[in-house]
């Protein structure tokens, strides 16, 4: 097999896309069919060396390069909801501007990626699609939050808890033993209660209500029974 001979351009160059007189830098290099493909300007074309020619090389006429000022509404680490996926929470891990640019027409796109909290789950979604819950400074705060009300579903299976005598005892002896202080727990609950009223107000969603509803089962259990398990 013979060697593969090295790329024209490398990653970084400053090249003209000769077709159509414009200037970008090379993003890629990729092996294709036995020769050399490139990325410019992280687009989703690629080019044949061909069609390509280092700047300082080129003679051609340039294209006059337009200034464009993307304003950005949402941030990294941002806690948003999508639309379409009900009271599910998506923080912000990247985002991106698609560029188009037709005869008579033009308009730029903001795309946002997206990991849902719960599982991690990767998403895409337009500026529109979103909702914001919680800025970067304050979403870890929210999250953590968030944190004890899932560890209490988690341990007691909320809502779906039979509440039997048995397995009452069993979870509150477990989730007391976790938080060891009541006083943590009734703090915790007050806070998360906040929030989903909050949520509730913004969006008007039943979900937020009956988590709410749920937090104050919890709470009334505790003031009745001095944070203790009965039988």
């Amino acid at each position: 097999m013979s060697k593969r001979k090295k790329p024209k351009y490398k990653i970084g160059d400053t090249v003209v896309i000769t077709i159509y007189g414009t200037v970008g830098k090379v993003t890629d290099v990729k092996w294709l069919d036995d020769m050399y493909v490139y990325e410019v300007n992280k687009s989703e074309g690629l080019y044949m060396e061909s069609s390509l020619q280092m700047l300082s090389e080129y003679e051609g006429e340039i294209m006059e390069k337009e200034h464009i000022d993307i304003e950005y509404k949402y941030f990294f680490g941002d806690l948003v909801q999508v639309k379409g996926y009900g009271s599910d929470l998506f923080k912000i891990v990247g985002f991106r501007t698609e560029i188009w640019r037709y005869k008579e027409d033009a308009w730029e796109d903001v795309i946002y990626e997206l990991s849902r909290i719960n599982d991690g789950e990767w998403l895409e979604a337009g500026e529109e699609e979103l909702t914001l819950v919680a800025d970067a400074e304050s979403a870890d705060a929210f999250i953590q939050k968030l944190g004890l009300l899932y560890m209490i579903n988690k341990k007691e299976k909320l809502p779906e808890l039979k509440e039997t005598a048995n397995s009452f005892r069993k979870a509150e002896k477990e989730l007391l033993e976790g938080i060891k202080e009541r006083k943590v727990l009734i703090d915790g609950l007050l806070d998360i209660y906040n929030d989903y009223r909050i949520l509730y107000e913004m969006f008007h969603d039943d979900e937020y209500k009956h988590i709410m509803r749920v937090i104050l089962r919890k709470l009334k259990h505790l003031a009745n029974n001095d944070g203790k398990s009965t039988v």
